[in-house]
């Protein structure tokens, strides 16, 4: 009995704790889960803001939180009931001119929306295509055009058509049936990488354009940096007059893009702002050799120290410089470095459907090494047609656009070339000094910076710059309007080498008039209406 009190007593005495419900510890992991995730949140925002703070600094970056927010009040604006219909009638109206003006329409115009019941002979589409080329147009023949058309003499063109003809059903996908286009495709590249200083080992391909040689230069620098560096939120920093192409391929690609100012006198990119911008999830650093606004090279040499220095890809866009950057030198006009003799330059895009005069469809990127090439490459090796692989974003490519680009770099040849340079920059030169020296413009148009190649931008300090443009094409004259500052350029072309002189004199007389309504208006008593302010927008191309 005694042993039996004392376990009774000593069971009583110890307190036995109850395990926790099942509730209890899912709530303590909740809640741990909850919080680091908060503070994840927290250090990554954190994270951002620094950066951004040190990349814009204060001002800059209540700067882009106003933009930003003046960006979304106006879209709430547009989507307010009242305003939305408003909206929705004035865009109507002005893709409605549009058409109007850009649709081929009218008296003896047919449209042809479906398949004819019976073949067409060859003479009824030999007429049709003669028509069709002789419809109104701007006179690029005439040299009324800026940039467009870069060579279209007859001689030429006969070459590229006999060339075009002999490889139409080519493509260099298959290059065991078309082993010379793939040859001549090898000889293109080979020819572009020597002209623009090009080490052992480097590479490159041909492409469709400008447009895609700077999409896969953006591709190869985010997947290189991926695969090397784990950089799953990419950034590059490009001169907000680079081109258009570099934010499709930011928009495309998901890249965070900066931008950064090209302010006057100068209108070259500020080397000390990018180097604020750069971070761990940088992954391509952009210059301009020209730019296409305003034909200002930028500063390729301290962008490629600061490249070295900071262990990251220099891209380079060469596409509208393309075969007068080269020659330059050696055509007795001044230039400055920018190809890959600077060790920091590791890709370049240069259009040879420009000044190459090849045919449009036709450009090429080059880069420094060809293990940089390998990121652009597309391989699907478990597909069920079989293994497949493609150097870019097109599969099947025109062989005949190839062989059409070759043909011309032949036919021109390096002398060829060098006489063309001095023709389209001299020109460009003669513009330069009229617009800075003839007494007759100097005082109403001001060049934009100090251009070095074949564009020359200017503005208007006294004038509306776009009533200068409107009344040049009431002229007959296709120049380029342009932006944010406004302005307008001209893009020499051989075409215009030879009507330089008439460009110039219609110039002089449309600043005239328009300096003549200024008078006009000030004595009816409606003031000045001086320079183009805001935000007006250029057109530079329209997709249909």
């Amino acid at each position: 009995m005694a042993n039996s009190r004392a376990v009774l007593n000593l069971r009583n005495g110890l307190s036995i704790p109850k395990p926790k419900s099942t509730s209890n510890v899912l709530a303590i992991g909740t809640d741990l889960l909850r919080n680091i995730l908060f503070f994840l949140f927290l250090l990554r925002w954190t994270r951002k803001s620094v950066l951004q703070l040190r990349g814009r600094g204060p001002f800059g970056t209540l700067l882009d939180a106003y933009t930003s927010l003046r960006r979304l009040s106006y879209v709430i604006f547009l989507r307010l009931p009242g305003v939305r219909s408003q909206v929705k009638s004035q865009v109507a109206e002005t893709i409605k001119k549009l058409e109007a003006k850009l649709v081929p329409q009218g008296h003896g115009v047919s449209r042809y929306l479906t398949l004819p019941k019976e073949a067409w002979n060859d003479q009824q589409v030999s007429a049709e295509l003669e028509m069709l080329g002789d419809m109104k147009h701007t006179r690029w023949e005439d040299g009324r055009v800026s940039g467009a058309v870069y060579h279209g003499e007859d001689t030429l063109i006969n070459v590229q058509v006999e060339a075009f003809r002999r490889f139409m059903v080519a493509n260099p996908i298959h290059p065991d049936v078309f082993p010379g286009v793939r040859k001549m495709e090898a000889e293109i590249v080979a020819m572009v990488l020597a002209l623009f200083n090009a080490p052992p080992g480097a590479a490159g391909v041909t492409t469709s354009g400008g447009t895609e040689s700077i999409l896969m230069a953006c591709l190869s620098a985010r997947q290189k940096a991926y695969t090397e560096r784990g950089v799953t939120e990419p950034e590059m920093i490009i001169p907000d007059t680079a081109h258009a192409a570099f934010h499709k391929a930011a928009n495309y690609f998901h890249i965070k893009l900066h931008q950064v100012a090209c302010p006057s006198p100068t209108y070259s990119v500020s080397i000390k702002a990018v180097s604020r911008l750069i971070n761990s999830n940088t992954i391509l650093l952009v210059g301009s050799a020209p730019n296409f606004p305003h034909g200002i090279i930028d500063d390729i040499a301290a962008l490629s120290r600061l490249a070295i220095r900071r262990r990251l890809p220099l891209h380079v866009d060469c596409c509208l410089g393309s075969f007068l950057m080269p020659f330059l030198s050696r055509a007795g006009f001044p230039t400055q470095p920018f190809d890959f003799a600077l060790k920091g330059v590791t890709s370049i895009s240069c259009d040879t459907h420009k000044y190459g005069f090849a045919p449009k469809g036709n450009s090429t990127l080059l880069y420094r090494t060809a293990a940089l090439r390998t990121y652009q490459y597309f391989i699907s090796p478990d597909w069920s047609g079989g293994v497949y692989g493609s150097i870019g974003i097109a599969g099947s490519r025109p062989g005949a656009l190839i062989a059409s680009c070759w043909a011309s770099l032949m036919s021109i040849g390096e002398n060829g070339y060098i006489d063309s340079c001095h023709s389209i920059v001299g020109t460009a030169k003669k513009i330069e000094t009229a617009i800075r020296e003839d007494p007759a413009l100097k005082d109403d148009l001001k060049v934009m910076g100090k251009p070095l190649v074949s564009v020359v931008a200017f503005e208007s300090p006294t004038l509306n710059i776009y009533d200068i443009a409107d009344a040049m094409s009431a002229k007959g004259w296709h120049l380029n309007a342009l932006q944010n500052p406004p302005g307008m350029h001209v893009a020499v072309t051989l075409p215009i080498v030879k009507v330089v002189d008439k460009l110039l004199e219609d110039l002089v007389a449309v600043v005239e008039d328009e300096k003549e309504r200024e008078r006009v208006r000030i004595v009816e008593g409606k003031g000045k209406k001086g320079q183009a302010r805001g935000d007006s927008a250029a057109l530079y191309g329209v997709a249909g």
